[in-house]
């Protein structure tokens, strides 16, 4: 566990603890998940980089293991992110994230570029985008209400508002049977609907991160689009972007072997060039 502790951040101050899976031993990874998921979910990354790399895959704030954070927002969610990295003490790390997690990853190499070694960001861009999520949050709230008593009543409700099995299996990953032994979400999915808009945000503008940068696109998703490319060029003047065939928005599962060697054969290629970059700012 991560401990996060009380320190002014302007007008931010968070206290949470953070569920953190560590593996791996060398130069720190950080992995951090997507929306609705757990830091489980980039567990064949993690096992792909152990053997190079120290590995800390962290349950984002409202997710999976750790604590639930209010009010949650995109800032106060970033903001416990960093207090626990900080108080973890992992100095300059490697941050990938996917999804949501790629947006708290990019906030994090542009907040504080010194700590961040390199960044990839798995099939996401910094620019603001539509709710998309509508039926999910309609499946979720249907399940909470219906106080079902087992995986397979949830599902099947489930499959009233989503038509993907994936998205339902993956979802059922987070249901957990309670004391009463009701089934009942394990994320805090009424903070995060509320806090969803906040999530869809672009970054605030006004700053870049001067170190190396990967992109990794799902060749299926349409999440990083051509007209996403000025703004991955601003706050990331030497960010690269790959695509992986046959993968969508979930490309680490979709494709998990491209995208495994993907993401270790940078960090690879960062750690020779001896986590510089040409300017001499914005990595360690």
């Amino acid at each position: 566990m991560v401990r996060v502790v009380n320190k002014p951040r302007s007008y931010i101050v968070v206290s949470l603890s953070l569920h953190v899976r560590h593996a791996g031993s060398g130069p720190p990874v950080i992995l951090l998940h997507g929306l609705f998921g757990s830091g489980a979910n980039l567990g064949g990354l993690s096992r792909a980089l152990r053997e190079h790399f120290s590995v800390y895959s962290l349950d984002l704030p409202s997710h999976g293991r750790s604590q639930w954070l209010q009010p949650l927002t995109m800032s106060t969610l970033t903001a416990a992110v960093e207090d626990g990295l900080d108080h973890a003490a992992y100095g300059c790390a490697h941050v990938v994230g996917h999804s949501l997690g790629g947006k708290v990853a990019m906030e994090l190499a542009l907040s504080r570029p010194g700590q961040v070694a390199s960044l990839t960001v798995a099939d996401i861009a910094p620019v603001a985008y539509s709710a998309r999520h509508d039926a999910v949050f309609a499946a979720l709230e249907a399940v909470a209400q219906a106080r079902c008593v087992s995986r397979e009543s949830a599902a099947s409700l489930m499959r009233e508002y989503l038509v993907e099995e994936t998205v339902v299996q993956f979802l059922l990953t987070s249901l957990v049977r309670t004391g009463d032994s009701v089934m009942a979400w394990r994320f805090d999915w009424r903070g995060i609907s509320d806090a969803y808009s906040s999530f869809l945000a672009a970054p605030v503008g006004g700053r870049s991160y001067e170190g190396p940068v990967q992109f990794i696109r799902g060749a299926e998703s349409d999440y990083i689009r051509e007209e996403h490319h000025p703004a991955i060029d601003v706050l990331f003047p030497r960010a690269s972007l790959q695509v992986i065939p046959g993968a969508g928005h979930w490309l680490h599962a979709e494709q998990a072997s491209a995208f495994n060697e993907l993401v270790l054969r940078f960090l690879q290629s960062v750690q020779g060039e001896g986590n510089g970059n040409r300017n001499g700012e914005g990595a360690c």
